[in-house]
């Protein structure tokens, strides 16, 4: 790029603000700042609300104690009652 040569990047960020006050003219510009700071805010907002959302996800997600056996009800009460018929 040739224009980047000649004014470097700080000549680029020049023109850029030039461009943009010619584009929306003086008055409009501070509305324009407005709206894109309370962009960024809601952007902001909605980042740490995902990020908080996420982390109680997560913590719903684990189990908070060591897992439990899983017993067999049916093999330990059939045994049982067959032992019961045997001995009566």
């Amino acid at each position: 790029m040739v224009v980047a040569e000649i004014f470097g990047p700080d000549g680029l960020i020049v023109i850029a603000v030039l461009a943009v006050v010619l584009l929306f003219g003086g008055a409009k510009l501070p509305k324009l700042a407005r709206s894109l700071g309370s962009a960024k805010g809601e952007f902001e907002k909605g980042l740490k609300e995902g990020a908080a959302k996420s982390s109680d996800d997560d913590e719903k997600d684990e189990p908070k104690g060591p897992p439990k056996a899983i017993e067999s009800g049916s093999d330990s009460g059939t045994t049982q009652s067959r032992r019961d018929e045997t001995t009566a």
